[in-house]
């Protein structure tokens, strides 16, 4: 009776497994193509490496001992696959700018970055679907219209001067927080949390649109549907109708758009990093694309990819366990 039980389970889930495995493979395969497109962007970069590093008064026989050295005199592909040798290693490179190990390097700022944009979300997710389900229980009302209009406004505007604004009211006008978001190592929690409080607003200012506004429009969606009709016919209340059968059926949607929207704070932090001088990813990229520092360049790229394809990854196998004809074929 249990093999028979557990063979019955393994044919029903069959669909879920196949669709996790073919969701898991596109995905490597994907990643797979964006570090050639990384290597080939960054080869084909005009100047020259070797250049920029020994500078304009370099001898000729300098700079062709730097390029052997670094191995840029090599054919491109062979290039590319010693890269990539060493990624799967677990060595991104060194960095052609100050000599250090890359990995080592970015190893803070990677945490430096996931901590903004974990607060970010703390802040951004609740906020957004709650203002949806507000939206939808009160809609084409004044409140719907507010919540909308407020979503609006904060899509319409770009994150540098939504970063801007923060910092001209609440840093220099009314000097709550500071405007320069500096942490470091062993610095206390409240400090850190207040060093990022800024570019942590900023970045839900960016996203909280985006998620409010497709939450009330699945959560519309299911509304439209026959079996919502038959529970306001028992004289269910609106929000419980919302609550308990509109709302779970549209969270598939939901988990989808906000798995996009943490992919984006973790992969669209550069131009805020950059505006409050914030020590993660983004303002490590930024500093070295300035030096040309090429490995540095494919190394934060290939994370910010591998990050954004992870999460994507994870919003359609969520989706998809979450959609109630695979859990319950017949």
């Amino acid at each position: 009776m249990l093999a028979r039980s557990l063979i019955g389970f393994a044919l029903m889930s069959s669909p879920i497994v196949k669709l996790i495995a073919q969701r898991i493979a596109l995905g490597i395969m994907l990643l797979l193509a964006v570090s050639v497109l990384i290597f080939v962007g960054t080869q084909i970069l005009p100047g020259d490496v070797a250049q920029s590093i020994l500078g304009q008064s370099a001898t000729p026989q300098a700079l062709a001992n730097l390029r052997e050295e670094l191995g840029l005199n090599d054919p491109a592909y062979v290039r590319y696959f010693r890269w990539l040798g060493g990624v799967l290693t677990g060595d991104l490179g060194t960095a052609l700018s100050s000599r250090q190990d890359i990995a080592s390097s970015l190893g803070g700022r990677l945490w430096n970055t996931l901590f903004l944009a974990f607060w970010a979300a703390i802040l951004s997710i609740p906020l957004a679907i709650t203002m949806g389900l507000v939206a939808v229980r009160y809609r084409n009302g004044v409140v719907d219209k507010a919540i909308s209009g407020v979503a609006l406004a904060s899509t319409s505007l770009p994150e540098f001067f939504i970063g801007y604004l923060l910092i001209y009211f609440i840093a220099v006008k009314l000097q709550w927080l500071p405007s320069v978001s500096t942490v470091y190592d062993g610095m206390p929690f409240i400090d850190r949390m207040k060093a990022i409080a800024l570019p942590a607003l900023a970045l839900t200012f960016v996203v909280f649109a985006h998620m409010m506004r497709m939450t009330r429009a699945a959560i519309l969606n299911v509304m439209q549907s026959a079996y919502i009709e038959t529970a306001e016919l028992k004289g269910l209340r609106p929000i419980e109708i919302i609550r308990r059968h509109a709302f779970p059926n549209a969270i598939a949607p939901i988990i989808n758009v906000v798995m996009l929207n943490l992919a984006f704070l973790v992969v669209g932090v550069v131009v805020v990093e950059v505006i409050f001088v914030y020590p993660g990813m983004g303002q490590y990229l930024v500093d070295h694309v300035s030096k040309r520092d090429v490995p540095v360049v494919q190394a934060v790229g290939l994370i910010f990819a591998a990050v954004y394809i992870g999460l994507n990854i994870i919003a359609d196998i969520a989706g998809i366990i979450a959609n109630p004809r695979l859990r319950h074929p017949k």
